[in-house]
């Protein structure tokens, strides 16, 4: 599972992934930041899992620590999938027959449904939806639920586009994923806006009804 970290902290990983492992004092000097900053940096990291610290003894001297990139840090530096996803996206859409391009588009939201589909099919609608939160959440996701004007309305953001992309050159994977919640939460799910639209989150609006 990829840990939702930020850019300036991905960047960090990368680069001690470059120095194979370094010393407070390695990173500073190829960072060029200051060792508290470091230091910071390092033990946020760590907490993540994404960080391990091995204690170095070389001769007579005071043992001094090394930090290296985890395993954890390592498939999180290898997951990077994206130009794969566009490639791939784009070879199923340009599938001729429709019949066997709709085969596959089922099959990319029934591997979605499995993914994230820990939910209650029944139950409160507000208790199914913190479920999807939790599911997405565990995989990375940014997102949040909040309530709509009436109570039977839930809302569920996404604060980050998964899919920016894909959906700015191909919206239908916007409406994949709106399926793939719909089929979860087994409720009505509208995609009411959109991040790559010029919004700040891309919005679901969940009614109790058929999906």
């Amino acid at each position: 599972m990829r840990t939702a970290i930020d850019r300036s902290d991905q960047a960090f990983l990368e680069e001690l992934h470059r120095l194979c492992g370094g010393t407070i004092q390695d990173i500073c000097a190829s960072v060029g930041v200051t060792a508290t900053a470091v230091r910071q940096r390092l033990n946020r990291l760590e907490g993540l899992g994404l960080v391990v610290r091995e204690v170095v003894r070389a001769g007579r001297g005071r043992p001094h620590h090394v930090y290296r990139v985890s395993d954890a840090g390592f498939r999180q530096l290898g997951e990077n999938y994206r130009d794969l996803a566009l490639v791939l996206w784009r070879a199923v859409h340009e599938i001729e027959d429709p019949a066997v391009r709709a085969s596959v588009l089922s099959k990319v939201q029934d591997g979605f449904v499995g993914r994230f589909g820990r939910v209650a099919t029944s139950g409160p609608l507000s208790d199914r939806v913190r479920q999807l939160q939790e599911a997405l959440s565990d995989h990375g996701f940014n997102v949040e639920v909040g309530v709509g004007e009436a109570s039977e309305l839930t809302i569920l953001r996404e604060r980050s586009c998964p899919y920016s992309d894909l959906a700015s050159t191909d919206p239908s994977i916007c409406e994949m994923e709106q399926g793939v919640f719909s089929r979860i939460l087994n409720a009505q799910v509208s995609l009411t806006q959109r991040c790559i639209d010029g919004h700040g989150c891309c919005e679901f609006r969940v009614e109790e009804g058929a999906n």
